[in-house]
């Protein structure tokens, strides 16, 4: 993406899952192919042909959409490409915000937002046992400064969250020190799991 306004929000950077996501579009098909030419040998044309459509397509177009599905940041507009269609949701015109914790094997932290048009979910951290990924320090910053520009109160208060985490990270802090982190272990704790939301206090309480 080109210019100096579009901050990328994807947890999980493209260049990483995109060869990956190719690779097993090329393979679906090249099998799809396959089934059907052998099954013509025992099958009419027409049937074989739907036959190997069935076997291959699903995970090629599964993996098309992944190829093209991007999340980011224009201004204090949040776009989200999927397969068919682009959504576009605007930060300050957001009537609900909030911080939603999913635990398994890997804890996965999210940003849910509704403008009252369309509803969005940014993941903004991914933990496992000693470590994890989560959203660079520039996209963090950039996606506060977004909301603070919303009236909401819950906006405000994941903004300054955001911002401790960005703080910690910039520093390196130890995954303790971390909100996001936090906000996974308060809720395992609490056990609340596999699926949490958290309420206004909580995410006040996680800032440092």
């Amino acid at each position: 993406m080109a210019g100096d306004e579009l901050v990328d929000l994807d947890l999980i950077p493209t260049e990483l899952i995109v060869p990956r996501l190719r690779k097993v579009a090329i393979g679906s098909l090249v099998v799809g192919i396959l089934v059907a030419v052998i099954s013509s040998f025992f099958l009419p044309t027409a049937v074989a042909v739907v036959l190997g459509v069935v076997v291959g397509l699903p995970a090629a177009a599964s993996a098309w959409v992944g190829i093209r599905r991007r999340t980011w940041l224009d201004g204090n507009i949040v776009h989200a490409r999927g397969g068919l269609r682009t959504r576009a949701l605007s930060v300050p015109d957001l009537v609900s915000a909030e911080l939603q914790v999913r635990t398994a094997r890997i804890d996965q932290i999210s940003l849910r937002l509704y403008d009252g048009n369309v509803k969005l979910t940014l993941a903004l951290a991914l933990y496992t046992n000693g470590g994890g990924r989560e959203l660079p320090i520039l996209s963090l910053r950039k996606l506060a400064d977004a909301l603070w520009t919303s009236e909401l109160v819950p906006a405000a208060a994941i903004a300054s969250l955001l911002v401790d985490q960005l703080k910690a990270e910039a520093r390196d802090a130890g995954l303790g020190e971390r909100p996001l982190y936090r906000a996974a272990e308060l809720v395992k704790a609490a056990g609340r799991t596999p699926l949490a939301t958290l309420t206004d206090r909580e995410v006040a309480e996680l800032g440092n």
